[in-house]
């Protein structure tokens, strides 16, 4: 779908990778931005129309689908992560958001998108949708829940004309990320890459190095995936 003259609703817009969707948006042409988070009073930016909007909450995806009806463009990318907890509260909050939410604003808005010529519908995602480690095991399910979700809304929506992107990355250098040693990539690169993949109408992004090798690896044998297997114990 062509960014300049679309209308798109960006979930999480108030920080980090959401704040950049919804910039890059603007600077693309985008008729109307709107930037959603809990609490609108924390969006910033020019030119966005902020509104409140809870994803977990299914009353407020509803107000936001009924005020928000010229949406053709989608950008699921609220998410939460709860590092190294593990506890089942943390792994029922990060399901909560990272897959019903997604699932809801999905839901809520293929209608929209439908009537309003097809549009689009973003998924953010992870590296650890492909592959998962102990201590962020919890995190990694809600969003391979996620990715599975994305793959079934791809085939699904697309007989009322509406694409579906997934968006793979791993460590992205936002506040989410913080405290994280390895290599990151920005914001900036990530939106450029998946706004470009929207453009030439690509299933999926894989945003960075490590993504492409785990993708990648999916194919052989789970040693490749995870060594620790092959390790004698």
């Amino acid at each position: 779908m062509k960014i300049s003259g679309s209308v798109a609703l960006v979930t999480g817009a108030n920080r980090g990778l959401g704040a950049a969707f919804a910039q890059a948006l603007l600077d693309r042409g985008a008729r109307t931005v709107y930037a959603a988070a809990r609490n609108p009073a924390t969006i910033s930016g020019a030119g966005l129309v902020a509104i409140e909007l809870d994803i977990t909450d299914p009353d407020a995806v509803a107000a936001a689908a009924a005020r928000c009806a010229d949406v053709d463009l989608l950008i699921n990318n609220a998410g939460i992560a709860r590092m190294g907890a593990g506890d089942l509260d943390s792994a029922r909050a990060e399901m909560e958001t990272n897959y019903f939410g997604t699932l809801s604003m999905s839901r809520a808005f293929a209608p929209v998108l439908a009537r309003n010529g097809g549009g689009a519908l973003v998924n953010v995602l992870s590296v650890l949708s492909l592959i998962t480690f102990p201590e962020v095991s919890t995190y990694a399910a809600s969003k391979a829940a996620a990715w599975s979700l994305t793959n079934a809304l791809r085939v699904e929506l697309k007989k009322q004309g509406t694409h579906v992107l997934g968006v793979h990355a791993g460590y992205i250098d936002t506040d989410m990320a913080a405290h994280a040693t390895g290599p990151k990539i920005s914001p900036a690169e990530v939106v450029a890459q998946t706004l470009d993949a929207l453009e030439s109408e690509a299933y999926e992004v894989l945003a960075d190095t490590i993504s492409k090798q785990a993708r990648a690896a999916l194919s052989g044998d789970l040693e490749l995936l995870y060594p620790a297997l092959a390790a004698r114990g």
